[in-house]
């Protein structure tokens, strides 16, 4: 991994995670103690989430963390539901054995890692995701997969600090993983794309709530 892509990865988990409040400036001196690396690589990287629309920049006053908003997360959700049932519908149109196999494995991986009570929640975000991009993975289209990507970040900057504001969840959502990946094995299209619309609008409901007014 080159200099570049370590600032982007670490720069882009950050950013997703909360870590740097939304409209808070990313100065290149502060990166550059915080990450112990120069200018060049965190310019690059700044530019490329930028166009991942995690960055803004202006003139003379630098980058900035994007703000959040109801309207910027609504965008954000009705595309991501667009954008993954459709690469939903074409995975379980081509996907083979080994597709459906990734999906088990993945799942089997997400349910372990949730079960442990002291468990690495880094490592469970990173299975949670891993799951979700499995059940796209044999859509057979990269700008499908890159646009979930892009939308996948864009919507955890608004799952994660919901989520821990709600605190324990009432929800069954390793039995929602589960339906989803049941029908996803079944070749039953009209039912997983359901599902997993159902899936993230119940999130969604979290997060309204996380910013309606007090």
């Amino acid at each position: 991994m080159t200099l570049a892509e370590k600032a982007y990865v670490s720069l882009r988990k950050d950013i997703v995670e909360g870590r740097f409040a939304p409209e808070s400036p990313l100065r290149l001196a502060d990166l550059s103690e915080r990450y112990g690396m120069g200018f060049s690589p965190l310019r690059e990287a700044l530019n490329r989430l930028q166009a991942e629309r995690l960055v803004t920049a202006e003139s003379l006053r630098g980058f900035r963390v994007s703000a959040r908003s109801p309207s910027e997360f609504e965008d954000a959700l009705q595309a991501r539901l667009l954008i993954e049932t459709e690469a939903l519908r074409l995975s379980i149109l081509k996907g083979d054995d080994t597709w459906e196999a990734s999906i088990v494995a993945a799942l089997y991986a997400l349910r372990r890692q949730t079960g442990r009570s002291d468990g690495d929640v880094d490592e469970l975000k990173a299975r949670h995701h891993a799951f979700h991009r499995a059940l796209l993975a044999a859509c057979g289209s990269d700008w499908l997969l890159d646009f979930f990507e892009r939308l996948y970040a864009a919507t955890e900057r608004y799952r994660i600090p919901a989520l821990l504001a709600a605190g324990p969840q009432k929800r069954d959502i390793d039995a929602e993983h589960g339906a989803i990946a049941d029908a996803v094995l079944a070749r039953d299209a009209p039912l997983a794309e359901r599902l997993l619309r159902d899936h993230y609008l119940r999130t969604a409901g979290t997060i309204r709530s996380g910013m309606a007014p007090a």
